[in-house]
């Protein structure tokens, strides 16, 4: 998608009324944003299911709720757009942990709303975004990215792997899959961005210096 072409659709979930009502009129008045907001990741679950979404931004407490469990429950129901984290605070180890989940990328609110927008609009173009003084403990090595990216795939996105490693098309993983091409595209970018790569290849010399044996026995 490019930012330029259309809207970047965003939905803000955030339990905090007065935040996520000011956040989401201010970013709505950029030429480049349409925004919707909620209160709970039930909400969330529901708005990505029922509305095209670019990018998420998600606060990590949510009362009752953290922002991990957002991710799972999303994924499940075939959201693979981008998450991007906007909290108050965030521990080094949970920072850590939500980006080995797949987010991608981690704001502060004491920032500025205009370095939010940039960041927004760095993560759609499929950059990461982590506040400077979480880099170093959250995000992971290399190795560690390379090791944990079998653990961080639901099963559907195992077994796009597995097909894509036989070689198989996009449409032949969509009819072995019974899903529609255009959704096997999309998988196949969320693994992508689980990697952080930008090709096949990328991906596939990951999968095979990483986990190239437990791919293979475990899909």
């Amino acid at each position: 998608m490019s930012a330029v072409s259309r809207r970047i659709r965003a939905l803000l979930i955030d339990d905090h009324a007065l935040f996520r009502e000011s956040v989401s009129h201010a970013l709505a008045s950029e030429h480049d944003f349409s925004v919707l907001h909620c209160g709970t990741i039930a909400e969330g679950v529901r708005t990505v299911i029922q509305t095209p979404i670019d990018v998420v931004l998600l606060d990590h407490d949510l009362g009752n709720e953290r922002a991990s469990q957002f991710l799972p429950a999303a994924r499940e129901a075939g959201f693979y757009g981008r998450v991007l984290i906007v909290t108050a605070w965030i521990s080094d180890t949970e920072a850590r942990r939500l980006v080995r989940q797949g987010v991608a990328g981690v704001f502060l609110k004491e920032r500025p709303l205009n370095e939010l927008a940039d960041d927004i609009r760095a993560v759609v173009r499929g950059e990461s975004r982590v506040d400077q003084r979480l880099v170093a403990d959250a995000e992971p090595e290399k190795g560690a990215r390379d090791q944990d990216l079998f653990e961080r795939l639901n099963d559907r996105q195992r077994r796009v792997l597995r097909f894509l490693l036989e070689g198989l098309s996009n449409k032949e993983i969509a009819w072995r899959l019974k899903i529609s091409e255009s959704y096997a595209k999309a998988i196949l970018q969320s693994l992508f961005r689980a990697a952080g790569v930008r090709t096949r290849g990328q991906l596939i010399r990951i999968a095979l210096e990483g986990n190239s044996s437990r791919v293979l026995e475990d899909c």
